[in-house]
């Protein structure tokens, strides 16, 4: 098959551009079949949902490799638009929140549970001691159970603005129903990674706009960061690691 371009390469999948489409293909090493079908079933479950995302039109096996196809967006991601004109980014950011606002709205109720998949990740840990799992463990169990949409991964470069001005939501390979403080202290930790000088003006805004305490969103950081460790990424452990052992917040 010809491709026209990489759009993106992470590990054990790779994303290209063909024609109309987009097309992820899987090494079958880090991405099992089961994972690639959830992958689009997720997708499809959140499609009905009626939010604003590409269309899944395919399941396939493409060179021997499982792929999943969706419909190509052009346009530009909001971080894109948030590196060309810092003087707007108040601007993005409220678009940003509003939307993450308008996924939290949203019901699936044939997607994984957002508790269910932390307490298997946080009982898969290898970096952190019994005694650790247990306080997460706890914690997590202490958390209010909800059943709202939460993308798992929402951060500026999963949106693309087209240019019609429309907005399109990415990657929903982490989609669950659950606590949407979850979802937002995910983004809060996104943003304390990649661009730290948002971190807490997003945290502000989302608390204000969705009327929910800062404390909140606070005690589900320590969660979610062990929750990501399980992924691996060396570029992330430490700073993961010392948020689970973060108890205070100031």
């Amino acid at each position: 098959m010809t491709y026209d371009k990489i759009l993106a390469e992470r590990k054990g999948k790779v994303v290209y551009k063909i024609g109309d489409s987009v097309v992820k293909l899987f090494e079958s090493e880090f991405h099992p079949k089961s994972d690639v079908l959830n992958e689009a079933l997720n997708q499809a479950r959140v499609e009905e949902t009626g939010l604003p995302i590409p269309n899944l039109t395919a399941v396939s096996i493409i060179d021997g490799k499982w792929a999943i196809t969706i419909d190509y967006v052009e346009g530009k991601t909001l971080q894109e638009l948030m590196n060309e004109n810092p003087d707007k980014i108040d601007e993005y950011l409220n678009m940003f929140v509003d939307l993450q606002l308008e996924v939290h709205s949203k019901r699936a109720p044939l997607l994984n549970k957002l508790k269910d998949k932390m307490n298997r990740k946080i009982s898969s840990l290898q970096d952190v001691d019994a005694t650790t799992r247990y306080e997460l463990h706890t914690r997590l169990e202490s958390m209010p159970k909800h059943t709202k949409v939460c993308h798992g991964d929402f951060n500026p470069s999963n949106i693309i603005i087209d240019d019609k001005g429309e907005v399109h939501i990415l990657d929903w390979s982490h989609a669950t129903q659950g606590n949407a403080a979850a979802d937002a202290a995910r983004t809060y930790l996104i943003f304390s990674l990649r661009q730290p000088e948002l971190a807490d003006k997003y945290l502000k805004l989302f608390c204000a706009k969705s009327n929910t305490a800062k404390q909140y969103v606070q005690q589900w950081l320590p969660i979610v960061a062990a929750s990501q460790l399980v992924k691996g990424r060396d570029d992330e452990k430490e700073f993961l690691m010392r948020w689970i052992d973060v108890v205070e917040y100031d």
